[in-house]
């Protein structure tokens, strides 16, 4: 998952050496959030992240300002810094945020040419074929990795750095409900089930007929793990 912290092509390789200290900080602690290390609701300890990555309080507190800019920690005065608990409100936002999202993909890349949509659905595949066998061996973390994947292909195949950096914040934010989303082995099959189907309305043979339009199913996969996810609350 290591689109998810960050994401460096040739153009922005330059920049790496003016990167500062704060923000190589913000991307450890980013990490260790999205990897469960800090769960929601669990305090942050400044002193403690000091003394594991060596550095000064100055990059911390910056790494920790960023991180709460973006939503991802919150300050409470007197108390410290903690990782954010979504309220339902704001996991619905973020799930429809999504199928909008997640649809416009579908849509493009039902307009790549016959070429690209192959290798994208050669991808595509792979990944089903992944996350067959975490169902198999009962990995959900190694599932949770293959269905992020999975998406990702969808935006990396629109070439859009702006959708791209508004998606991976996005699926940081929800990173958590959605683990939990698919603790349940059967709700790791129906995923994957609706996965195929968005497949195989790539092909050839389906490309062109509405019923089977790649956006609709997108839109409906993610508006489904929205309703599974209130189930199981």
């Amino acid at each position: 998952m290591d689109w998810l912290v960050s994401e460096v092509d040739e153009d922005d390789f330059l920049e790496i050496k003016n990167t500062s200290l704060g923000k190589l900080v913000r991307d450890q602690i980013l990490s260790q959030i999205l990897s469960g290390v800090f769960a929601p609701g669990q305090a942050i300890r400044e002193s403690e992240l000091v003394d594991q990555l060596k550095v000064s309080r100055v990059p911390v507190r910056e790494a920790l300002r960023e991180l709460e800019s973006s939503g991802l920690v919150v300050s409470r005065k007197h108390s410290g810094v903690y990782v954010r608990e979504l309220s339902e409100s704001e996991e619905r936002d973020l799930y429809y945020f999504r199928a909008v999202l997640d649809s416009h993909a579908g849509r493009m890349a039902a307009q790549l040419t016959t070429e690209k949509r192959h290798q994208l659905v050669k991808s595509l595949e792979e990944s089903t074929v992944a996350m067959d066998i975490a169902i198999k061996e009962k990995d959900p973390q190694a599932y949770y990795r293959e269905n992020l994947l999975f998406h990702w292909h969808f935006i990396q195949y629109l070439e859009n750095k702006e959708i791209a950096k508004v998606y991976r914040e996005l699926i940081q934010k929800l990173h958590l409900s959605r683990l939990k989303n698919l603790s349940s082995v059967g709700y790791r099959e129906r995923s994957n089930a609706e996965h195929k189907q968005i497949v195989e309305s790539l092909s050839d043979a389906n490309i062109k007929k509405q019923d089977k339009c790649c956006s609709v199913l997108l839109d409906h996969h993610v508006r489904s793990a929205y309703d599974r996810l209130r189930s199981i609350e």
